[in-house]
């Protein structure tokens, strides 16, 4: 599947304001795209405008809000209005909750899933039209390594991406059936420092932190442009998120036993950074040989 070379696209960019997805919308103007950047707040996305025409590229901002179909359509109808067309969809908003499952509610679970997974969806509904219009394109959905493996606190979260993996599947093989060249990509990033560990809600009674290590935004923001070029299934970001997904693939039961072991302290904020990155890469790192010795 041919692409377009990231100098003759036009780039929608939703989810721009903060973290994974300002990166990514810098890392397409620098390349010589044209942009639009969208987020729910406009807090952000003016000065994220002018710091791409500093670049010397065009961009325009819309707001909107994920979880209203109405509203994300406006992105991609905006997109095609400024710019002529539609070449590359990026899908970035996320939200966290950290509970027990039984003590998440049916409204909290319901929010965290409508922004993470049927926003997704929603923005491949709007986007697909167009992109089939332009007759070749790409549809990138920001997932997590969560959508292979879920983690406890998360269950709301875990249920979200692993629903993204479901219709980006789905998806694909619908368009390959009907000979659309338009590559959908699902990217899974291991725990990414943004603003995302202070923006969630928590009920762990402390402000709720990632498994470490922390990985730099700018990984993702790196990996969604070569997706946008070349037609790409998945990209796992991070090693952590890599050896994650091996160990669920050979057996279940050894990211079990990680989980058991780190994944419920590491994950409140209040326990001492020296002593939680430590036993982190201990745990990876023994578990890492033990299937390389087993298998």
């Amino acid at each position: 599947m041919q692409l377009k070379p990231i100098n003759q696209q036009v780039v929608s960019v939703v989810g721009a304001s903060s973290g994974i997805g300002r990166e990514t919308a810098l890392q397409f103007p620098r390349r010589g795209a044209k942009v639009v950047v969208s987020a729910r707040r406009e807090s952000g996305l003016k000065s994220l405008v002018e710091e791409i025409g500093s670049f010397g590229s065009e961009a325009t901002s819309i707001v909107a809000d994920v979880q209203e179909f109405e509203q994300v359509n406006a992105i991609a109808d905006k997109t095609v209005e400024t710019f002529g067309r539609l070449d590359t969809w990026v899908h970035a908003p996320a939200v966290g909750l950290f509970a027990t499952f039984d003590k998440t509610t049916p409204a909290e679970s319901k929010h965290v899933i409508n922004v993470n997974l049927v926003g997704q969806a929603y923005g491949a509904m709007a986007a697909l039209p167009h992109l089939k219009r332009e007759g070749r394109g790409a549809s990138i959905h920001i997932s997590s390594m969560e959508g292979r493996r879920s983690l406890p606190y998360q269950s709301a979260y875990s249920t979200a991406k692993h629903g993204i993996e479901g219709f980006v599947e789905a998806m694909r093989v619908e368009l390959q059936h009907d000979k659309w060249p338009i590559s959908l990509t699902s990217i899974k990033p291991a725990v990414i420092n943004t603003p995302f560990w202070n923006n969630s809600l928590t009920k762990l009674g402390v402000k709720a932190a990632g498994i470490t290590p922390y990985y730099d935004p700018k990984l993702v923001a790196d990996a969604v442009p070569y997706a946008a070029e070349h037609s790409t299934r998945d990209l796992l970001v991070g090693d952590a998120a890599k050896t994650l997904d091996l160990l669920q693939r050979i057996s279940p039961g050894l990211p079990d036993s990680l989980l058991l072991l780190i994944g419920f302290d590491l994950q409140h904020s209040s326990e001492p950074k020296s002593e939680t990155h430590q036993i982190t890469f201990i745990s990876l790192f023994l578990l890492w040989l033990i299937t390389m010795v087993v298998y």
